[in-house]
């Protein structure tokens, strides 16, 4: 790679890396009762939330260093939803600590691939290929999305970062999905997207400036509602126009069924 491309996915590792570190902060002094608490998507305890992601990074790190390998193993599991469904249930047999030292290992195996990764790789994945940026880009928004589910079951609050930058922009990038994967067509209308940054200075943004459909608000909002974390009537986002009124309660940044989110009051405004 080159250097520029370098330096852009040492970011991101970091980035992911401290994604990771956030979850484990509120994990491992915990006993181990917690990993059985049941977490705000149904069926899924604490326990099966972390499997999730350490397995993702370990099958990560897989597309990344062994392409061919990581289409074998996608093949062979042509049920997408039921091959993450079992993802918990068959790593049960770990407790917290073992569970957090798989994770470890996982990100480990997952920043080892990316650094040593060809220049120009696509990465295979269970939808289409993407760019190692856009990869772990994508695991940035699962661990973030995927942390909150747990914080959220343990009561726990966690200071938003710029690291939301990353989920934002998937969630943007993801508006043609969001329509498309409902089998509803997807608007050419423009969206403009106006975020306040967590350091109170900032404003992130996507769209033309004069389009008349507009999101604003909170990033932080934003975010809990594109990866379905959130129902849009607890946040403060403001939506204007019709084709942001219909994006908004069906937005995910994520490719794949868009489960069933969370449902209003569920989680009131702090």
């Amino acid at each position: 790679m080159n250097p520029m491309t370098t330096d852009l996915v040492s970011r991101l590792l970091d980035d992911l890396g401290a994604e990771k570190s956030d979850v484990v902060g509120v994990l491992a002094s915990r006993p181990e009762p917690v990993w059985s608490v049941e977490t705000p998507a149904v069926g899924w305890t604490v326990h099966d939330q972390v499997a999730h992601l350490a397995h993702l990074d370990a099958v990560t790190a897989l597309a990344v260093s062994d392409p061919r390998a990581f289409v074998d193993l996608r093949d062979s599991r042509p049920d997408r939803q039921r091959y993450l469904d079992e993802i918990g249930p068959a790593n049960r047999w770990r407790d917290g600590a073992e569970m957090l030292r798989w994770w470890s290992e996982s990100q480990d195996a997952l920043r080892a691939a990316a650094l040593n990764a060809a220049p120009g790789i696509r990465v295979p994945w269970f939808g289409p290929s993407m760019s190692l940026a856009s990869k772990l880009s994508a695991r940035i928004m699962e661990t973030w999305a995927h942390g909150q589910d747990v914080v959220d079951a343990l009561g726990e609050h966690r200071v938003p970062t710029s690291r939301l930058h990353h989920v934002a922009r998937l969630g943007v990038l993801a508006l043609p999905h969001s329509f498309a994967g409902r089998g509803l067509p997807v608007p050419e209308t423009p969206v403009r997207v106006e975020l306040s940054a967590p350091d109170g200075r900032s404003t992130w943004s996507w769209g033309p400036v004069d389009a008349p459909d507009v999101v604003r608000g909170p990033a932080l909002d934003f975010c809990l509602v594109v990866t379905r974390r959130r129902h849009l009537a607890d946040t403060d986002l403001e939506v204007t126009g019709e084709v942001a009124t219909a994006w908004m309660p069906i937005a995910q940044a994520f490719a794949g069924p868009p489960g069933t989110g969370r449902r209003p009051g569920q989680f009131p405004r702090r």
